[in-house]
This record gives structure tokens, C-alpha cells and sequence, in this order.
């Protein structure tokens, strides 16, 4: 009898063994255990583009712990990909992830087919035809810049009817890098935010043809509050506009908003809120796709566009962090978390939206009327409303 009991439990334990066995090799059984993952970062940790994208990296390694082993090559200029890229790829990477704007990417990716390259999106990606394991994603930034003009509106109305400032100077100021459709979408969204707020609000926009340099974007946030901006934002990559507003408000009350990274450690004073794009749930996502051995946009839950991927507050790829209360007007959180609410129940169409003719600075023929609304993001994560509205907004040198 302890013969045939002994035999069983034996036989019971091969064949759960061999069970096992087939589900690794059919990849049922939770696909790799252990993965390699690279990181190729277009500038380093000290500036908030890239420390904002860098919080992924840190969330993955709180979630996996010693199962993936991260390598990370920082401050590749978008010329310079092609070689940290072969060497993560020859390392065995099984997933890259870039936030940098080089085509390189896309092109290397076909000779590395077991390797899953994902880039944050830099054009419009839309009916393109793309490597399999090449895949693009972004967060609608737009809609935090939306939400932080609510703040920064409710902010220039109470310095109104404070007297610190008359209607005709609601006056706001933006650093920006380029004149791309990514940097016009977001001030656009940005203005129509306050201007839900303030009507009477207009907007001064400053290029500093750079994205990263400390120098020219304190230079240029300067520039802006000495001919009157009270508020001021950036598209750039450093925290030069922070600090020129912070210095700006010993003076006078001069508001900074942020983007990417919040100011409040560096800018206290002035520092009003900031929105981020959070890069954390796709990358976890992707990651965890990758070890399941499914396909990333079967796993990633945003706006799925072939291999391109986006969205907003719904699905969290968008966050608003650091409401300063001791600058913000009463009532700001209540009203950007009623815009929030919309965002998060999918209305967004009253963002690019009002009585407003956009022209394309590269084709003045080429023209929109925003009365009939605009919607971002609808078929592409990478920004496409590259229309100004000069009624509204003034580019200066």
C-alpha cells in the first residue's frame, strides 16, 4: 500500500514538473522571469524633462526589483543615437525606451527585431508605416497645460480685484524652445485655460531656439516680466524661467508655472502649480508586456493608434502636482479639479475651442476657425494644433 502511495506522489510530481516545463516553453507560465532594460536619456537628471521621465526608470525598479536589470546612457544628443543604441541592443536589452527626437530610432529598430524600442513621439505618426517592435507614445500634455491656466486665470483675477493689476494688464509670458506644433499646442491650451478665467488675457511668447540652456531661458523669462507678464510658463528644459521668477518677486508679484517638474523647492515664492506628463504607465505597461511576451498595445490602456499611444487624466498620463496655496486664489482647487473631472470623463472638446481664427506660421494661407472646435491627440500621441492666434498672442524677439 506505501508502494502505490509512494509510486503516486512520484508520478504526481513528474508530471507537474513536466507541466511546468511545457508552460515555459510555450511562455504560459508568466513569460521571462528576468529582463534587461535600457534607457537612453537625451539629457541627464538635472533638468526637469528629463528627471520627469527618469521617475519611470524609478518605478520600475520599485516594482520588479532584482528580476530586471536596468542600463541607462544619458545626455545622447539625437545625432549621436545610433551608437548607445547598439550597445544597449547588443547587450541584451529586451526593451528601450528614448526620450529624445531622433529618427535614428525607428530606423535602427528593424535590425534588432527581438528588441522592443519605444520613443516618446516627435512627429506625427499617424498612417505611417513602422517596424513592428518600434513603438511611439506621449501623454496629452495639453490638457494639464489647460487645467494650470485655470490656476494661473483664477491667480491674474484676484490680482485684478486686488488692484495690483488693471484688466488691460493681464499680461502673460512663455519661454519657449521652438516654434513646433508641440510647443504651439501647448501655450495655445495653455492661454485658452486662463482665458476661461480672464478674457481679457493675452499672451507673449519668447523663443529661445534651444531646449536646454539655463542662460537663455532665464534671459528670456526676464525679459517678459520687465515688459509686464505676471505669469509666466515654459516649454524649455531647465529651471532658468523658475528662477527668474522667484528673484522677479521680492520685487513684485510675479507667478511662475511649471511643466515636467515642480518649482516649489527652487521658485517657493512664486511658484503657483505645475502639470507633468507621466511617463510611468506606459513604461510599466510596456514592460510588463514584454515579459509576458504579449504585444505592448494589447497591455497599455490609453488611446491606441497602431504602435502609437496617448492619453490624459483619464488613464493618469497626466497629473497636476504642488498647488501652492500660499500663492494660488481662493477657489483654484475646486476649479481645476472640476476640470480634471472632465477630462477624466472624456470631454474634451472645450479646450481648443472659441471665437478664434489660428493661422499656420509656415502657411499663413493655411488657416483654422477654433469656433468649430479643435480636438488634440485624436489620431496621433504627438501634437498637431500648430496654428497661432495672433489676436491673442505675440511672439517677440
Amino acid at each position: 500500500m506505501k508502494r502505490v502511495y509512494i509510486t503516486t506522489v512520484l508520478t504526481c510530481v513528474v508530471m507537474l514538473a513536466a507541466f511546468i516545463g511545457c508552460l515555459k516553453l510555450l511562455n504560459l507560465s508568466g513569460g521571462k522571469e528576468n529582463l534587461k532594460v535600457g534607457f537612453i536619456y537625451d539629457n541627464d537628471e538635472s533638468t526637469p524633462y528629463t528627471y520627469n521621465f527618469s521617475l519611470a526608470k524609478d518605478a520600475l525598479e520599485k516594482k520588479y526589483g532584482e528580476s530586471i536589470e536596468i542600463l541607462t546612457c544619458s545626455n545622447v544628443l539625437d545625432d549621436e543615437m545610433e551608437e548607445p543604441l547598439r550597445d544597449l541592443a547588443s547587450k541584451g536589452c529586451d526593451i528601450i525606451f528614448f526620450n529624445g527626437y531622433s529618427e535614428l530610432v525607428m530606423q535602427l529598430a528593424s535590425s534588432y527585431p527581438d528588441v522592443q524600442f519605444c520613443q516618446t513621439s516627435y512627429m506625427d505618426m499617424n498612417g505611417k508605416t513602422v517596424p513592428e517592435n518600434y513603438h511611439t507614445f506621449k501623454g496629452e500634455a495639453y490638457q494639464g497645460r489647460y487645467v494650470s491656466g485655470i490656476a494661473a486665470g483664477m491667480k491674474i483675477k484676484q490680482m485684478i480685484s486686488d488692484g495690483l493689476i488693471t484688466e488691460d494688464q493681464a499680461l502673460v509670458g512663455f519661454v519657449a524652445a521652438f516654434p513646433t506644433s508641440e510647443v504651439i499646442s501647448g501655450y495655445t491650451a495653455f492661454i485658452l485655460g486662463i482665458r476661461s478665467v480672464v478674457p481679457q488675457a493675452t499672451m507673449r511668447v519668447c523663443y529661445t531656439d534651444t531646449w536646454s540652456s539655463y542662460a537663455q531661458e532665464k534671459s528670456a523669462a526676464q525679459k517678459l516680466i520687465d515688459d509686464g507678464c505676471v505669469i509666466i510658463s515654459q516649454h524649455t528644459d531647465t529651471i532658468g524661467p523658475a528662477i527668474a521668477c522667484e528673484e522677479a518677486s521680492q520685487k513684485k508679484e510675479v507667478c511662475f508655472v511649471g511643466f515636467n517638474q515642480s518649482m516649489s523647492e527652487v521658485a517657493p515664492a512664486a511658484s503657483l502649480v505645475t502639470s507633468r506628463v507621466c511617463w510611468e504607465p506606459y513604461v510599466l505597461a510596456a514592460v510588463e508586456a514584454v515579459k509576458k511576451d504579449k504585444s505592448i498595445e494589447s497591455v497599455v490602456k490609453g488611446n491606441i493608434h497602431g504602435t502609437d499611444v496617448s492619453a490624459g487624466f483619464d488613464k493618469g498620463w497626466v497629473e497636476m502636482v504642488d498647488l501652492n496655496l500660499q500663492v494660488a486664489a481662493p477657489g483654484t482647487e475646486n476649479a481645476i479639479n472640476s476640470a480634471i473631472a472632465q477630462f477624466k470623463k472624456g470631454k474634451v472638446d472645450f479646450v481648443f475651442k472659441g471665437n478664434y481664427i489660428g493661422e499656420n506660421p509656415d502657411n499663413p494661407s493655411d488657416t483654422y476657425d477654433l469656433s468649430k472646435g479643435y480636438i488634440e491627440n485624436q489620431n496621433t500621441s504627438y501634437p498637431l494644433f500648430n496654428y497661432m492666434l495672433s489676436e491673442i498672442i505675440t511672439v517677440v524677439e
